[in-house]
């Protein structure tokens, strides 16, 4: 999904299953950290770690 597309509906259906704003805000937060990190690490041409496989997983 694309950031600039969500929708007041989309946080709605999040909360049916029983999530705080505060989670939410919390969900996002980490996404958003991770989706940066990821982007520094690449603009960087940084390899990842030997112990992560090619899906991101530690082996």
């Amino acid at each position: 999904m694309s950031p600039g597309k969500i929708h007041v509906n989309d946080i709605n259906e999040i909360k049916k299953f029983g999530y705080t704003d505060k989670e939410i805000s919390e969900i996002v937060q980490i996404i958003s950290f991770f989706n940066y990190i990821n982007r520094v690490a690449d603009g960087l041409g940084l390899e990842p770690e030997e112990f992560i496989d090619s899906k991101g997983y530690k082996k």
